[in-house]
């Protein structure tokens, strides 16, 4: 893995072999100016020969910050702008940032106004939002909350309850650690039925009998059978 940073080209006036590998020669010839490395004038006349950025690769289902660095003078921005192609599919590792759901592609970590920590920021992918695959586990989703407790993590998971016909309580447990409910969608796989976007009620517990099926303004008895669910809780 590598864990290079764009930092590391500009820790000092020049560029130091070690840290780039070139098929040209690099030359130090604007000091002190905002570009800080131009590969433009180095093309060929025919474009065939195909010109390119090969990109620092970082898997961030591993990666860490070297915090000890933020003393906000080495890194000032403590590492808001920086970009690495990430090579891996998972969840980014708890106390770099806000824990967010990753897949292969460029990402930039989104951390402003800050100088000495991380703990706000945030991978944001490049281009667009990376889809995120919602299953039978806990999944961190692309998507934060401003609750007036400060920003908080949505997470998502997948489910299935039997509704038995008569009776308008099914099981709905809730996740290790879920604060609030912030949203269901009760549907039938490979059906083109949604049922409802809505509880009448939910009680935060694994007890049996924990949901109660229909709308904020009634409760309704579904028909008897199966049916799929994503939560979607904070926190």
């Amino acid at each position: 893995m590598k864990k290079i940073i764009f930092a590391l080209f500009i820790a000092s006036g020049t560029l130091v072999s070690a840290q780039v590998l070139s098929n040209g020669a690099i030359a130090n010839q604007f000091p002190n100016e905002n570009v800080f490395l131009d590969a433009s004038t180095n093309n060929n006349a025919t474009v065939s020969d195909g010109k390119g950025l090969l990109f620092p690769s970082t898997d961030l289902t591993q990666f860490t910050f070297k915090t000890a660095s933020l003393d906000g003078i080495n890194f000032p921005s403590a590492y808001d702008g920086m970009v690495v192609y990430n090579t891996a599919t998972g969840n980014t590792v708890t106390g770099n940032g806000v824990v967010t759901a990753v897949v292969p592609g460029f990402y930039y970590f989104s951390n402003p106004g800050q100088s000495t920590s991380v703990a706000s920021g945030r991978w944001v992918p490049v281009g667009g939002t990376s889809k995120v695959t919602i299953g039978t586990a806990e999944t961190t989703t692309n998507t934060i909350i401003n609750t007036t407790t400060g920003d908080k993590q949505l997470y998502a998971i997948k489910g299935t309850f039997t509704a038995s016909g008569t009776s308008t309580a099914v099981n709905i447990p809730a996740p290790t650690g879920m604060s609030a409910m912030y949203g269901i969608t009760i549907y039938k796989a490979g059906t083109n039925t949604v049922y409802d976007r809505s509880l009448y009620s939910y009680t935060i517990a694994t007890t049996a009998g924990n949901a109660i099926t229909g709308s904020p303004s009634m409760s309704v008895v579904y028909p008897s059978g199966t049916y799929d669910y994503v939560l979607e809780y904070l926190k």
